[in-house]
């Protein structure tokens, strides 16, 4: 038995040494592989498992808010419902011959929720993609139809899967159609399409960081390393130089007196002369953002900033300063206006109020085309072009804004010919800007400096760090002081006496100011139209010390196209509305005794009786003097509530004994019957108010 036994242990021994070699060369190569996989290849397995499970990770960050310079929302964003469908997971385990009936079904009661068309929604089912949106920025029904249709106890069949309704930021502009142009508008994918939207979409929408992480069936995010700060993935805060009080203003009286006079379109800029702040832009006819899709191009136009136009008169003013400065003229001399006609070439220009010798402030008040031309052609051609190119027209201001025109100088590329001197003198043959004309006004206002417009005011982050923030930045100096002083006592006249201005006048101020009145050239023909022209009024206040400089331009009014009728009216509203915003209150230099103040007359309503009066008219009503006297019993007399707000006016009427009717909001600006009146107790009397800006 043992010499049997030796052989087969010795066998057995030897399988048992072969079975165990080759166990341990299956775990070498094991081990060898495992350490290759985790070792050798770990940061490749690694980055694709990472990508496989971020695949559907789909982060926005919040735009950023627009706002005013009081910290007042332009432009903000909502989160609203977005639908977007994951069509692997919709036909997960589904056979290959049903997923046709399947993705039929599911189209057909999606749409139905959605309102959409089954027969797209079946082809995008059928495509078989893990991410499609479906509709975005859907109502909150439609969010819970979706969300029915996903859940276990759907009706009409089986839970459709896949579907995700996910938050999505939405552009909201709560001040509907206020600056709209200028704003601009967000498309449905995020991105800015015009005006500030557009020029600083970067900024406000913001840069996502990677952040690794998924999406749970639910549709909400699962971030690995979290998120420390929500905000951080905001875009950018912008604050704008507007005021959304002058902007209102500005646009309300543009609207006004375009629908009034029949016209085109027109812009209002409203510029602190100082800082070079925007503290409005105005753009008629506009448009609300919110519903950007039912607008014309036309109306998205910033027309302030994107249109260019011939100045016409309101140019003069700075032929002028440029004449005082090069010494060509003095500002007490007298011009010859050839007494209304005056050949220059081949071209005769005329005068629409002619006249024989007028000083320089005659001129600028009558508007004289001769005289203008005659310093025009004393500077010759090549100052005048350097003088009005060192005012800024002719070249991009630089404002953050899309499609800026800089206007034209020189159209013909060259030097300019006698004629073309002596039109570009008077406004005719170049074109601006109504932001250039804003400028260049508020630089003869500040003293002779111009400024670089300035629209943004600051840009934070979400967090509240500043990124960046604008300060006042002299461009050059453009004439010397003393010559701005003297162009601001010139420019006075036209706003008094026998000024074209008048109606820009306003009451305790002196206001500085130009009229004009351009033809349009007419495209048909080449040659400038008899029936459509520019009317246009730029100007400041307070003349001695300005707090705003004002440009206003109003294209193609039918009714009446004087600039003196039709834009210096919405100059002196906008005016008014942007001193009381800075506080100031109209005040005389005259000593005025209080006791006779209500019954003297007023100096404008006695000229305009006068006027009629000649004309065999009999004078209007007047309304709005004080009476004086005792008052009967049973009686009152109503007093001036002009400027109260509405809580302290109705006690006071309330006070007196009569029964306040009230309309509109703000202080009061009209009261029927008017101050002075005298009613019975118990009697009613209207108070008509109106935003203070």
């Amino acid at each position: 038995m043992s010499s049997i036994d030796l052989p087969r242990g010795r066998w057995i021994r030897l399988r048992m040494g072969m079975l165990c070699g080759l166990l341990a060369l299956g775990l070498g190569v094991v081990v060898s592989s495992g350490y290759d996989l985790m070792v050798g290849q770990g940061a490749e397995w690694r980055e694709l498992a990472e990508k496989q499970r971020q695949r559907r990770l789909h982060v926005a960050p919040k735009r950023g808010t627009i706002y005013d310079r009081n910290k007042s929302a332009l432009a903000v964003s909502v989160e609203v419902p977005s639908v977007s469908l994951d069509a692997v997971e919709l036909l997960r385990n589904v056979p290959a011959q049903q997923i046709p009936v399947v993705a039929r079904d599911a189209a057909n009661r999606i749409a139905q929720a959605l309102s959409l068309d089954p027969a797209q929604l079946e082809r995008k089912i059928l495509q078989k993609r893990r991410f499609s949106w479906l509709k975005r920025q859907i109502s909150a029904d439609e969010a819970e139809k979706v969300r029915a249709l996903g859940s276990k106890d759907a009706s009409g069949g089986k839970p459709v899967r896949g579907l995700v309704v996910e938050g999505e930021g939405r552009r909201y502009y709560p001040r509907r159609e206020l600056a709209g142009p200028l704003l601009g508008f967000v498309a449905p994918d995020g991105e800015g399409k015009d005006g500030f939207e557009f020029s600083m979409n970067q900024e406000l929408k913001g840069h996502v960081e990677q952040l690794r992480g998924l999406r749970d069936r639910s549709g909400r995010l699962l971030f690995a390393d979290g998120i420390q700060d929500e905000q951080a993935l905001a875009g950018h805060n912008v604050e704008l130089t507007l005021d959304q009080g002058i902007q209102f203003t500005a646009e309300r009286e543009l609207a006004n007196a375009a629908r009034t006079f029949e016209a085109a379109g027109g812009s209002v800029i409203v510029v602190d002369p100082w800082t070079g702040e925007i503290l409005a832009a105005a753009s008629w006819p506009g448009y609300n953002p919110n519903d950007y899709g039912d607008s014309e191009p036309t109306q998205r136009r910033d027309r302030g900033i994107n249109d260019v136009f011939e100045p016409g008169s309101t140019i003069k003013m700075f032929t002028i300063a440029a004449g005082l400065s090069a010494g060509v003229i003095t500002a007490d001399q007298k011009l010859f206006c050839e007494k209304g006609m005056m050949p220059v070439d081949n071209v005769v220009i005329r005068d629409t109020h002619p006249a024989g010798w007028l000083t320089v402030a005659q001129v600028l008040a009558v508007s004289s085309n001769i005289c203008s031309a005659k310093v025009g052609l004393g500077l010759g051609g090549e100052k005048l072009y350097e003088s009005l190119l060192r005012f800024g027209f002719g070249q991009e201001s630089g404002v953050p804004l899309p499609g800026e025109s800089s206007g034209t100088l020189r159209p013909r590329g060259r030097p300019w010919v006698q004629v073309e001197t002596a039109s570009a003198a008077f406004g005719q043959g170049i074109s601006v800007t109504n932001l250039q004309m804003a400028m260049a006004a508020a630089a003869i206002a500040n003293g002779g400096e111009l400024m670089d417009p300035i629209l943004i005011k600051r840009v934070t982050t979400a967090t509240g760090d500043v990124v960046r923030e604008a300060s006042p930045r002299v461009r050059r100096r453009v004439i010397q002081k003393r010559i701005a002083q003297t162009i601001t006592e010139l420019l006075v006249s036209v706003t008094e006496g026998e000024g074209t201005g008048l109606e820009a006048a306003i009451d305790g101020y002196q206001v500085a100011g130009k009229t004009a009145t351009a033809q349009k050239t007419d495209p048909a023909t080449g040659r400038y139209s008899l029936d459509k022209y520019m009317a246009s009024f730029v100007g400041y206040v307070p003349a001695k010390k300005p707090v705003v400089a004002i440009s206003v331009i109003v294209d193609e009014p039918m009714v009446e196209h004087a600039g003196g009728a039709v834009a210096a009216p919405i100059f002196r509203r906008v005016a008014q509305a942007a001193l009381k915003y800075k506080g100031l209150s109209g005040v005389s230099s005259e000593r005025v005794d209080v006791a006779t103040l209500g019954v003297k007359p007023d100096r404008a309503n006695a000229a305009y009786d006068m006027m009629r009066a000649a004309q065999g008219k009999k004078p209007p009503v007047q309304e709005g003097v004080a009476a004086t006297g005792p008052v009967p019993a049973g009686k009152v007399r109503v007093p001036d509530m002009t400027g109260w707000p509405a809580r302290a006016a109705v006690r006071q009427m309330l006070e007196l004994g009569v029964a306040p009717r009230v309309s509109g909001t703000g202080l009061v600006a009209k009261q029927e019957p008017p101050p002075g009146g005298v009613v019975d107790k118990g009697a009613s009397v209207t108070l008509v108010f109106e935003p203070a800006s």
